[in-house]
């Protein structure tokens, strides 16, 4: 074998079969194709607009004059990611160097580099519609609500001129099961010739794309200091009804290499792999506002009062709250810094009153 193999050039179509099957988040790669790389890692979002009609005068050989504003916003791939493993011969299959490293390429793939690739694009959507101002609702999901929640998305979209086609609903196991278990439901059984029943959801009225997604993936924040694992504060999203439209997701394969025994200095006798790739997630702010809507569970925390004390510390530091009750009753009778996590009472919660801080 030669020194090196450059893998991501020989195996790129692999490379992206395998996400297209494995990766939950795959279609979100593949919208918006006029909206390119340039130089590797950035990608430049247009924003054109157009003034609209005036009258027209009839005894004028003129038009009225109209504006137009054509302006770009750079974003740059910001999941900087690399990885190398010093393998030694002896686990090698020698008679076929590149398929052992395919095997450890397909592994890698499929228990590290596809779970992160769909941790980061949910959560960074999460990011986004936090950014943006775009719906996230956090009501508790159930067999009696999920249909009017779930009509009310689709009002909403519809009302806003959003395309209903080209929607994506993401859900978690734990919402299909509550959707497919729906009061009011109407559901129509195929009965196989060999007997069985088919009971899965494919589609609800006009969201014909429902992909479900491993809990673990669908997080609100991750810690990808070694590897990838839920963060401080992470909650869990139950779905993400998407236009892919409204947002922008990009690959970058940059570097996927395998070096010989004896051809880099570190190497000695072992092969050395190595991998690195740039991926990215932004939103179109002014599509992503209106044609993304989520649900999330929220978190608590509760404090007691003494009567005295009225500043109080919030673990996780979330980016805002959803709402504080005392002894039950909601309240707006405080301030909130984000950056420290501290609610700061104006008047002191009552001796042994619980405080539930809700985010």
């Amino acid at each position: 074998m030669s020194n090196t193999i450059n893998y991501a050039e020989q195996y790129t179509n692999q490379l992206r079969e395998l996400y297209g099957q494995e990766s939950k988040a795959d279609a979100l790669y593949h919208s918006n194709s006029d909206i390119q790389l340039r130089g590797g890692k950035t990608i430049k979002i247009p924003t054109l607009s157009v003034s609209g009609y005036k009258d027209h005068t009839r005894a004028s050989l003129g038009f009225p004059q109209g504006t137009y504003e054509n302006n770009y916003e750079t974003k740059t791939l910001d999941h900087d990611r690399s990885i190398e493993f010093v393998v030694d011969p002896m686990d090698f299959d020698e008679t076929d160097t590149v398929v052992s490293l395919a095997n450890i390429q397909s592994r890698f793939d499929r228990t590290q580099a596809i779970p992160e690739h769909d941790s980061y694009t949910f959560s960074k959507l999460y990011a986004e519609a936090v950014r943006v101002g775009a719906t996230i609702k956090h009501n508790k999901l159930t067999i009696e609500n999920v249909l009017k929640d779930f009509d009310e998305n689709l009002k909403t979209l519809e009302d806003k001129g959003v395309p209903l086609d080209r929607m994506i609903l993401y859900v978690t196991a734990d919402y299909k099961t509550i959707l497919k278990n729906a009061e009011g439901i109407q559901r129509t059984l195929d009965i196989k010739s060999g007997g069985g029943i088919d009971r899965r959801i494919h589609s609800v009225d006009d969201i014909g794309n429902i992909v479900t997604v491993p809990s673990a993936r669908f997080k609100t924040v991750y810690d990808f200091t070694d590897g990838c694992k839920s963060g401080v504060g992470a909650k869990q999203i139950n779905y993400i009804l998407i236009d892919p439209e409204c947002q922008v997701s990009r690959d970058k394969y940059a570097y996927i290499h395998l070096f010989a025994p004896g051809s880099d200095s570190r190497t000695a006798d072992n092969y050395l792999y190595q991998n690195r790739k740039y991926n990215g997630t932004f939103a179109i702010d002014h599509l992503f506002v209106d044609g993304c809507i989520m649900n999330v569970s929220a978190l608590t925390q509760t404090f007691t009062g003494n009567g005295s004390t009225t500043a109080f510390t919030v673990t996780d530091k979330p980016e805002k709250l959803i709402g504080v009750t005392v002894d039950g009753t909601a309240t707006t009778d405080y301030s909130y810094d984000k950056s420290s996590g501290v609610i700061t009472f104006n008047t002191a919660p009552g001796n042994a009153k619980a405080i539930v801080v809700t985010y």
